[in-house]
C-alpha cells in the first residue's frame, strides 16, 4: 500500500497537490477526433471527509471546455435542510504526496463544479476518493498520512 506523510496547513489543515485533467474517455475522443487535449492543471486540493463528492472551482473546469455531464443533490453549509442541485462534471484526477511516491489515480471520476476561490484552494477532495484510502489526521504533530 502506497502511503506519505505530509504537514498539515496551519490554517487549512491537510492540502495536497493534485492535478485535474479531462476524462481518459475525452481525452480520447479529442484526439481521435483530431483536436487537441487541453493541458493538465495543478491544483491545491484540501482533503475533507466532510465532503460526500471532490469538487473543483469552475475556473479550472472552464479552462477544458468541459459541459456538465449531469447533476447531483448537495447539502452545504448555507443550504439547509434542503439540498442544492450542482453541475458535475467528469475528470482525470491524480492525488500526489512526496515527490518519489506513486499517485493516486482517477481516470475518470465525476466531480461537482463550485467556486472554492475565496477559500485559497482549487479543489475539495472527497469522500468519493477517500473511500479507497486510509486518512490519519494527526494535529498532535501537524501531520497527516494519506494511503491507498
Amino acid at each position: 500500500m502506497t502511503h506519505f506523510t505530509l504537514t498539515t496547513d496551519p490554517t487549512l489543515g491537510p492540502i495536497i497537490s493534485a492535478v485535474v485533467a479531462v476524462s481518459e474517455e475525452r481525452a480520447l475522443a479529442l484526439s481521435n477526433a483530431v483536436q487537441p487535449v487541453p493541458q493538465a492543471k495543478q491544483v491545491r486540493a484540501l482533503i475533507d471527509t466532510g465532503a460526500t463528492h471532490t469538487c473543483v472551482d469552475p475556473t479550472i473546469l472552464r479552462d477544458f471546455g468541459l459541459t456538465p455531464t449531469g447533476s447531483t443533490q448537495v447539502h452545504t453549509p448555507s443550504s439547509g435542510p434542503s439540498p442544492v442541485a450542482m453541475d458535475q462534471y467528469d475528470v482525470g484526477l491524480a492525488i500526489f504526496g512526496r515527490r518519489e511516491d506513486p499517485p493516486l489515480i482517477h481516470r475518470t471520476i465525476p466531480v461537482i463544479g463550485t467556486d472554492l476561490s475565496a477559500q485559497g484552494i482549487d479543489a475539495l477532495v472527497g469522500r468519493d476518493v477517500l473511500k479507497d484510502c486510509v486518512l490519519v489526521y494527526n494535529g498532535g504533530t501537524g501531520t497527516f498520512t494519506l494511503a491507498f
